[in-house]
């Protein structure tokens, strides 16, 4: 039994030395260690030894037994250690290399410059507010005072869906919306995106971004004055102190009396060139007194109040502030393009 158990013990040892995974490691602890293991069924012979040899072979076979598993213990140690020397090999960081640089992403050129149109307008006490952009026909064209027969509502204007709804062709319903769940006096403005029955071309498209506000307050107590004092704050503020503003009649079914608005020139200063066509002036947008009509179409009495609304078009402020010679650059998503931003 002796050399029995030398030999198991030996041969353990041998394959212990050449096992290279956790998983080998295992398969020799069940063979050599486990409860049906050749050892054990060898120790069960003990009971026919003489009580002498039957305390020497116990000795001999626990001693066996720790020794391989010593082993066993030992080589799971050598295998985790390189294991470990492998990984920090692979994933070492050398600090002495120059870093690579990573590309930042940003905001969208449109983006951008609808943030800073909020900022200025928050800066004068203007909520920002939107709603839905798909809207009935009351909120979208009878509630701003467009007839019926009027050619915004030509299917050469507006995209019509089955059920009557429209894509809104301007953020104004959101200010109908807003003032039927809301009471004078209050100043909003309301970005977002519209949408045109129109053809792409360098200067327009089907779909596009508005910025349009809304002053309201009691009768008497808001003036044509009022509406280009915060248009050229407005524009001194995206384009630069010395940015000039001029109003020019215009009609419009929810404002009366309406204008059109013109900045000054922010590349030639007003003295024409390339950009303005040689006028000194940019055409930016409308605006005017808002229509009595719109207030009794929300619930609001009849020259109870007064108030001025006005909208220009965020992608024409960004083509003028950027210098961009063709709308559907915004939304072609060439990153030659949104990378100088």
């Amino acid at each position: 039994m002796k050399n029995q158990i030398n030999d198991i013990k030996n041969r353990a040892l041998g394959e212990i030395g050449k096992v290279k995974t956790f998983e080998e490691v295992e398969v020799l602890r069940v063979k050599y260690s486990g409860r049906k293991s050749e050892l054990t069924n060898l120790l069960r012979g003990l009971k026919d030894l003489s009580p002498k040899e039957r305390k020497k072979m116990g000795e001999l076979s626990n001693q066996t037994k720790r020794v391989i598993e010593n082993e066993l213990e030992k080589k799971e140690l050598e295998i985790k250690n390189e294991e470990l020397s492998y990984i920090d090999e692979k994933e070492k960081i050398d600090v002495t290399c120059p870093g690579e640089k990573l590309e930042k992403g940003h905001l969208h050129p449109l983006t951008q410059i609808r943030y800073d149109i909020e900022e200025i307008f928050k800066s004068m006490g203007f909520l920002v507010v939107d709603d839905r952009e798909v809207e009935d026909e009351f909120h979208n064209f009878d509630a701003l005072n467009i007839p019926k027969n009027h050619p915004a509502r030509d299917m050469q204007d507006t995209f019509w869906l089955k059920n009557g709804s429209v894509p809104r062709t301007h953020t104004s319903s959101v200010q109908v919306r807003f003032m039927e769940n809301n009471k004078p006096p209050f100043r909003i403005i309301v970005p977002g995106r519209v949408y045109r029955n129109e053809n792409s071309d360098a200067t327009h498209d089907y779909n596009f971004h508005q910025v349009e506000g809304l002053m309201v307050a009691k009768s008497g107590e808001i003036t044509v004055a009022n509406s280009k004092s915060i248009i050229s704050e407005f524009m001194k503020g995206l384009f630069g102190e010395g940015t000039k503003v001029r109003l020019r009649p215009s009609y419009f079914p929810f404002v009366e009396p309406g204008f059109e608005f013109d900045a000054s020139c922010p590349y030639c200063k007003g003295e024409g060139c390339r950009i303005c066509k040689g006028c000194g002036w940019i055409e930016l947008g409308g605006a005017g007194m808002v229509n009595q009509n719109v207030f009794t179409s929300v619930g609001l009495t009849e020259d109870e109040f007064e108030g001025f609304a006005f909208g220009f078009g965020i992608e024409r402020l960004a083509m003028i502030k950027y210098g961009i010679d063709d709308i559907r650059l915004f939304h072609a998503g060439d990153l030659r393009f949104l990378e100088q931003f």
